[in-house]
């Protein structure tokens, strides 16, 4: 690599170790690298707010955006507390049976939808779950974000960097729901288990709030029923736009930013309002991270790290699918997996063309796919998922440090990947 290359690798890890450590704000981190790149001209503007390989992904940031004000006006009509109330006496107040099923909804949710709408809907539940029952909420908003990208890895619309693949391989919506769906039913399962071990000093609860919140009526909760019927086709529109994309070409960003509007038209609610509501601090760190991401992808130092994986195997399909998987996994958890998909899926495709047995049944792309949404779950910086649950999280006033996401994180991708690499092997290899 060239010394401007290996200075982006240099200041990017810096950055890293900054965040992880949490010596300085998350934000202030990524934000004051991103001005590094940019003053040092290691990227130009137009790589950083234009480009698609190497720029911000604005489609991201306008999805939460739009995301965040929907569920700012629903919330202001009670229906959250309705759920609150309801999950919590479907598992009669018991925590483990709450994780259970707070994890299954996150899990199908973000199947059907991408997984950082699912937890910015979620969330708010879990929260008011958490609080009537006197839980701590933090174990709770981590397993939630962990399910995210474990039940959005099994289908073309659930995890963002699925969409790139897609987009690349020409896969198709059925092709997501053979290969990778039954593996992830596995390690959904697996994980369920995991969590009884994992979390098992926030499943203590007190009976006696149990009790009071099984004599509550949920319907109760309800403060505003014409706003809500409003909200409810306006999010239902919004949710049958995301999974009619393939058919209109209308991006997830752009259906939720016009949902986000008319809502916003359609409610009593002053706007100014609306606005506090939005996680500004979370989207800053995604532009900042994007810029930086960005950067090792247009000095070629993520392209350089595939090549290696390329020479490493010769080819061999065992061991490139092995090799893809665990690394994409290990990357993904230090990067962002979206912009790593995207630097990665052209090498990929060289790969497939000059390995046409790689390419058997899309065997190389579900590697990419398997490695990368499901290593992402190792650090709160690994997925957009993680990422947008900190923030909820700091909101809220609950602090979720790197390390203590990384007592969760990594068993879980580590039993991810586990799972994953006999899968492919046996189906493919």
């Amino acid at each position: 690599m060239t010394p401007i290359a290996w200075a982006a690798v240099g200041l990017f890890v810096g950055v890293y170790i900054l965040i992880a450590t949490e010596r300085i704000h998350r934000v202030a981190a990524a934000l004051g690298g991103a001005a590094l790149v940019l003053g040092f001209g290691v990227v130009r503007s137009e790589e950083a707010f234009y480009s698609r390989e190497t720029g911000i992904d604005w489609d991201v940031i306008f999805l939460l955006l739009g995301m965040m004000l929907v569920v700012g006006v629903i919330r202001r009509t009670g229906v959250f507390e309705f759920l609150a109330i309801r999950s919590a006496k479907l598992a009669r107040g018991r925590p483990y049976r709450v994780l259970v099923l707070l994890v299954l909804v996150t899990a199908g949710a973000s199947a059907l939808l991408d997984n950082v709408t699912t937890v910015l809907l979620v969330a708010p539940v879990t929260l008011l779950v958490c609080d009537r029952l006197g839980l701590n909420p933090v174990p709770f908003l981590i397993a939630e974000a962990l399910a995210s990208n474990i039940g959005g890895t099994a289908t073309l619309v659930g995890d963002p960097p699925n969409i790139i693949i897609a987009s690349r391989a020409g896969l198709t919506f059925a092709d997501f729901l053979v290969h990778l769906a039954p593996i992830v039913l596995v390690i959904l399962g697996a994980f369920l288990l995991l969590a009884r071990f994992l979390f098992r000093s926030a499943l203590v609860g007190d009976p006696t709030r149990a009790d009071a919140l099984m004599a509550l009526d949920e319907r109760e909760a309800i403060t505003d029923h014409r706003l809500l019927r409003r909200s409810g086709v306006v999010l239902a529109l919004i949710l049958v736009g995301f999974l009619l994309q393939r058919q209109t070409g209308v991006a997830p960003s752009v259906v939720a930013i016009v949902g986000a509007g008319v809502l916003i038209l359609l409610s009593p609610l002053r706007p100014q309002d609306l606005v506090a509501d939005v996680e500004w601090e979370t989207l800053l760190f995604f532009m900042g991270l994007f810029v930086l991401v960005g950067a090792l992808v247009h000095v070629g130092a993520l392209e350089a790290l595939a090549d290696v994986v390329a020479r490493t195997t010769g080819g061999e399909v065992g061991p490139t699918l092995t090799l893809m998987l665990v690394a994409s996994a290990v990357i993904s958890a230090v990067v962002d997996n979206i912009p790593y998909v995207a630097a990665m899926s052209p090498v990929v495709e060289s790969l497939v063309t000059t390995y046409p047995a790689l390419g058997q049944d899309g065997a190389l792309w579900w590697a990419l796919a398997l490695g990368a949404d499901l290593g992402g779950n190792a650090t709160l910086v690994g997925a957009s998922a993680n990422v947008v649950i900190v923030g909820i999280a700091a909101r809220n006033g609950l602090h979720i440090s790197f390390v203590q996401w990384l007592k969760y994180g990594v068993p879980t991708a580590a039993m991810s990947i586990a799972i994953c690499v006999p899968y492919l092997l046996l189906r493919y290899a």
